[in-house]
């Protein structure tokens, strides 16, 4: 599977590509002219400070909302303009921080076991109703899962008696059971502690080490890993800068960024700010 990604990668096939996209939500429109093209296999961070637009991105490369309709606009992923949402899920995984209790609400979820949440994830479905057919493919690539996250430990767990982290474990793993070619993470560290983060952040090094192209949409500076090569930087609903990480992540880009002094330090090869 890895070494399909990487060949995509190298051949230059394009995982997503907007031209002049515009988005309003009412009469306000939340994304200015949008371009951006992201080849399949790459790891690229969305940089930008709360209310730049990243959720509003975010929903328009999952087709939840749609652009303005205008001469020249266009979004495809992976070359289609038009796609069911069911195969869409096969290739593209979405991680959201704010998805566990959205996608895993209710009584039902506090007595589901990690394995099960992971096997409903095939279904888009909170936990295993009684009306879902489940194979046994499904429980073997739902375990596949959880192995490549170390967290087969979970399988038998209750979902209502785990940590913050161990939940994030379980919705990342829900998204890899289709064995995506690409995975969107927005904001994954929230809401964890420190310890919490740094296994988080292990984790998705391993992914991408593996080949699993990582978008990663984040106002932290500490939740972009060595492996993002790319980073793309939001303000006001609109592309402000696009480049090689190590152009990006300058204290002076930053700064105007986040309109507030900014500073950078580095340990080995992680980044963070003050």
């Amino acid at each position: 599977m890895a070494e399909s990604q990487n060949e995509a990668a190298g051949n230059g096939e394009q995982f997503l590509e907007l031209a002049q996209v515009n988005v309003a939500r009412g009469d306000h429109v939340v994304l200015h002219d949008v371009n951006l093209s992201i080849r399949a296999g790459e790891h690229v961070a969305i940089l930008g400070p709360n209310g730049c637009g990243k959720s509003t991105l975010i929903f328009t490369i999952t087709c939840q909302i749609y652009p303005i309709v205008q001469p020249g606009m266009r979004v495809r992923i992976f070359g289609r303009e038009r796609w069911d949402l069911t195969q869409l899920r096969k290739h593209f995984g979405i991680v959201a921080s704010g998805l566990m209790g959205a996608e895993l609400p209710g009584e039902r979820t506090a007595v589901t076991t990690g394995l099960d949440a992971v096997i409903a994830g095939f279904f888009s479905a909170s936990t295993l109703w009684p009306n879902l057919h489940v194979t046994d493919e499904m429980r073997e690539r739902a375990a596949e899962a959880l192995e490549r996250l170390d967290a087969i430990y979970l399988a038998n767990q209750l979902v209502g008696e785990m940590s913050a982290g161990e939940k994030r474990r379980i919705l990342i793993a829900r998204a890899l059971v289709h064995r995506p070619r690409q995975l969107l993470l927005d904001e994954p560290s929230n809401a964890l502690d420190l310890a919490a983060q740094r296994e988080l952040r292990e984790t998705l090094r391993r992914l991408a080490q593996e080949g699993t192209g990582l978008v990663l949409v984040t106002h932290h500076l500490g939740d972009i890993l060595p492996e993002i090569e790319r980073v793309i930087l939001m303000s006001g609903g609109r592309i402000v800068g696009d480049g090689p990480r190590a152009e990006m992540l300058t204290a002076a880009k930053l700064s105007e960024l986040f309109n507030a002094p900014v500073r950078i330090g580095r340990d080995e090869e992680w980044l963070h700010s003050w």
